[in-house]
């Protein structure tokens, strides 16, 4: 793993280097970026930045300064061998006075680059019963408040899957903790909107754009109907679920595979710095 915080590649990334006043540690006050890096490249920067961009703007935090970025991820980058990996941008508050309340402190920015492993071909998901909140002031944002996240998510593990899925407030179905779903029925490949409360995911729209589907909202019991259905998001590209809630289903489905084909032929387009 490299580390690179404030201007500064840290000599080991274990080292110490966020102060405990940082408003990101304190109340989660931070939003991020995860990007997969391919052959030593990211994937889909620009795309990725642009959304680093609208939740800080969403969560109130100015001056994200992306020149700097940009040098983080060169920094942690150069050198490293990394056939397959993952960047992470964290974007804080800053050292603020404790409480709820932000300081006059510049934004904490942190670039981390590690490698990782490929997710398998398919998997499993599980229903968890927390409603997103498509209302809340953080829905649709990126951010380090995941708690939520961590919580949906051990409670899918307990049941053998790898992503828990929520609903939102109206009983439509929304997203994953990491990930947005697909779903076929009658023929139709579907994804929830953005107005459902989901994270605008960088490789939905990428999926919509190069593949096809139609954004629309509808119970979650919808996916009862579902002849195949996959998980999309950064790490995972374009992956089929063989199992949701303990129903069998059919793993990679047609569509499914002609999406994953799509997904392989174009992503080489977006890798650069």
């Amino acid at each position: 793993m490299r580390a690179w915080i404030n201007g500064d590649l840290l000599p080991d990334a274990s080292a110490p280097a966020v102060t405990v006043a940082d408003h990101g540690l304190t109340v989660g006050d931070g939003v991020f970026e995860a990007i997969k890096v391919v052959g030593g490249l990211p994937f889909a920067l620009d795309l990725h930045l642009e959304r680093l961009h609208r939740s800080a703007a969403g969560l109130g935090l100015e001056g994200v300064d992306e020149a700097a970025v940009r040098h983080g991820i060169t920094a942690v980058l150069d050198g490293f061998d990394l056939p397959l990996g993952r960047l992470r941008i964290t974007v804080t508050g800053g050292p603020a006075p404790m409480g709820s309340g932000r300081g006059d402190a510049a934004p904490t920015v942190v670039v981390v680059a590690d490698a990782m492993k490929a997710w398998p071909a398919t998997t499993a998901v599980a229903t968890v019963p927390w409603p997103r909140n498509e209302r809340g002031a953080l829905a649709g944002l990126k951010t380090t408040s995941y708690a939520e996240n961590v919580v949906a998510l051990a409670a899918a593990q307990r049941q053998g899957a790898s992503e828990a899925i929520f609903a939102n407030l109206a009983g439509h179905l929304c997203e994953g903790t990491g990930s947005n779903v697909f779903y076929v029925v009658d023929g139709e490949l579907r994804t929830p909107t953005l107005a459902s409360g989901c994270l605008a995911g960088v490789t939905r729209a990428l999926i919509l754009e190069w593949y096809g589907g139609r954004e629309v909202d509808e119970p979650i019991e919808v996916v009862e109907r579902a002849s195949e259905v996959f998980l999309a998001s950064t790490t995972r590209d374009v992956q089929a679920v063989s199992s949701w809630d303990g129903r069998d289903l059919p793993a990679p489905g047609p569509i499914t595979r002609e999406a994953a084909a799509t997904w392989a032929e174009r992503e080489p387009e977006l890798l650069g710095l």
